[in-house]
């Protein structure tokens, strides 16, 4: 009596979800933030789409709060690109930050919670692996996450948005004006920042802030440099 064996069923393949628009403009910023997108790269809604595995309508949704948020310029019949502050906007946005952040973090020294100190002590010390292992990208990235959590602990929100968008902006400007010679954050800025507030020093904290914040500047040359042509796709792997 013969018998049928029947085939193994093939396990069906599994799907990995598409992202979400907002991990979508996560990734591109965070490819801003660590220069793999660096000002005047073209954002093409098809390479996009292809890079992330999603719609063109998912895209231009990630597009439109990315020029909401000043960090893509669009322009009729050209397309998108990531923003190139010019000299003028870099000193714009520093000023902005001189005045924003100083009372900002001095409001904190007066209510940061254990848990908050914490998650900044945490902060800062994966700045200083990154700096030993010395992955540049990566240190500037967590360089303008310092004061993003700094702004989000600080608890008013019509504070916290616009210094996101600064902080992004450093980043772009960082990316073009850079002095390759000379540190933007020196290693332990933030670790005397930090101090400071944890201390409840907030006079103190806010001068240091102000420092770090020239230091940031001082950094610049304020000479554009030419950008190069950019793998959407490699830069947002």
């Amino acid at each position: 009596m013969s018998t049928e064996v029947s085939a193994p069923k093939t396990a069906a393949k599994r799907r990995t979800p598409a992202p979400s628009v907002d991990t979508i403009y996560e990734r591109i910023l965070n490819a801003v933030m660590e220069h793999r997108l660096p000002p005047g790269t073209k954002l093409i809604e098809e390479k996009l789409g292809a890079a992330f595995s999603v719609s063109r309508t998912k895209i231009r949704q990630v597009l439109g709060r990315l020029a909401h948020d000043g960090v893509v310029t669009v322009y009729p019949n050209r397309g998108t690109f990531i923003a190139s502050p010019t000299v003028d906007e870099a000193r714009h946005v520093l000023d902005a930050r001189r005045l924003i952040e100083p009372a900002m973090i001095a409001q904190l020294a007066a209510t940061a919670s254990k848990e908050q100190l914490r998650r900044l002590r945490e902060h800062v010390s994966l700045e200083s692996r990154a700096r030993a292992a010395n992955e540049r990208r990566t240190i500037i990235r967590l360089s303008g996450e310092f004061h993003m959590l700094v702004a989000e602990m600080a608890g008013n929100p019509f504070l916290a948005k616009p210094l996101r968008e600064l902080a992004t902006l450093t980043c772009l400007i960082i990316a073009l004006y850079d002095k390759p010679s000379v540190p933007h954050c020196l290693d332990d800025e933030h670790v005397t920042i930090l101090e400071a507030l944890a201390a409840e020093d907030g006079k103190r904290v806010a001068a240091l802030m102000v420092e770090h914040l020239n230091h940031v500047e001082n950094g610049l040359d304020l000479t554009l440099s030419e950008a190069k042509p950019i793998d959407l796709e490699d830069a947002l792997k």
